[in-house]
């Protein structure tokens, strides 16, 4: 890998005939090599803090710190996929320039190791480092470099205690930017959902320059499936791309890339709940089951059916909804799904059955 980044300096031995004649073959340059595919969730990722979608008070807020080169510790939170991460990576590309940006920026996410001894050796050895160099492009470069703690609450209580210690410490020299629950020493920035509209312009913005084909109701249908997350909706979309291969991107291929489960499958779910036999419930969840939907999807979309359903008196969808509830505790502690969507389905029977 050493020798590949290095290039043409790893070797001191003049190329032979033979091998000049091999390394001028057209196709071999490095200008026609086929550019390496990327996720789409990087590529139109923001560059700077105007690009940041549906978040003015954020922005606004940063952009009065960006023009005074200065930043306090900060905290983001709010739902995955509204702009957390890109916020301050695109904030800390303005204030460092390009060439200083990975020298003074440290990024921990959730797959890092962060336990005490990271914070101890990785996180306080570079919040300890002095800062040198400036912009090539005579912009003013704060004294300080960032740390970014994605989920800094999943750290480890002993890790979080050594990070309050090196945050009261290193404060002259680092800025910490946490993305989670934390709120003492930091000033909060709360990013909220972002709306339908916003979402499907980014992602017609995103289709038209990919050249995918998907119409208003697909991206529609798109962002309802991705419940807010725009980072899950872009992904859906490249899927989706890359699964038709240059061919129309319908509901029905968002659908399976989603594995949301159809509409028809939740309704004869239903049907077979309101007719009372439990023969066909039980041929019903194992159809369900065996066609390998999750079980945690059907509860979500379940949900929605109950309390959207006319049909149900007040008293019906709080008895259905309670046993949702506690179906998904059931499920997250890892209870069996085949028990949990039987006895899901039975109190939904026993309540569209009253009304026969």
């Amino acid at each position: 890998m050493q020798a590949f980044l290095k290039g043409a300096s790893i070797s001191a031995k003049p190329l032979m005939p033979k091998d000049r004649g091999v390394a001028a073959t057209p196709g071999s340059s490095g200008e026609n090599k086929k550019a390496k595919p990327v996720p789409w969730v990087e590529k139109y990722r923001p560059k700077c803090v105007d690009e940041v979608a549906f978040q003015e008070e954020v922005v606004a807020v940063l952009k009065k710190s960006l023009e005074g080169a200065d930043l306090p510790n900060l905290l983001f939170y709010g739902p995955p996929g509204t702009g957390k991460t890109s916020t301050i990576l695109a904030a800390a590309r303005e204030l460092f320039g390009p060439e200083l940006f990975r020298l003074r920026v440290l990024e921990l996410n959730a797959s890092d190791e962060r336990g005490i001894q990271v914070v101890r050796e990785k996180v306080k050895n570079f919040a300890q480092l002095t800062v040198s160099g400036s912009r090539s492009d005579g912009k003013p470069c704060p004294p300080f470099k960032i740390v970014i703690l994605d989920e800094a609450d999943s750290m480890t209580s002993a890790a979080q205690a050594a990070l309050r210690r090196t945050m009261e410490k290193e404060s002259k020299t680092t800025r910490f930017c946490l993305i989670c629950n934390y709120i003492s020493r930091c000033s909060k920035f709360r990013f909220k959902p972002l709306s339908d509209k916003i979402q499907q312009q980014r992602l017609l913005d995103i289709a038209g320059k990919e050249h995918v084909k998907i119409s208003n109701e697909g991206i529609a249908y798109l962002v309802k499936v991705s419940e807010g997350d725009l980072r899950k909706a872009i992904t859906f979309l490249q899927s989706a791309t890359r699964l038709t291969g240059g061919k129309e991107v319908t509901e029905k291929v968002i659908t399976d890339i989603a594995g949301v489960i159809p509409a028809e499958t939740i309704d004869g779910l239903l049907a077979a709940c309101q007719s009372g036999s439990f023969d066909k419930l039980e041929a019903a969840v194992k159809d369900l089951i065996d066609e390998g939907h999750a079980a945690t999807q059907l509860v979500n979309q379940l949900h929605d059916v109950i309390v959207e359903n006319d049909n149900l008196s007040d008293k019906q969808k709080s008895i259905i909804t309670e046993k949702l509830a506690e179906v998904d505790k059931c499920l997250a502690d890892g209870a069996d799904e085949h028990l949990q969507l039987m006895s899901l389905c039975a109190t939904v029977m026993q309540q569209l059955t009253q009304n026969c």
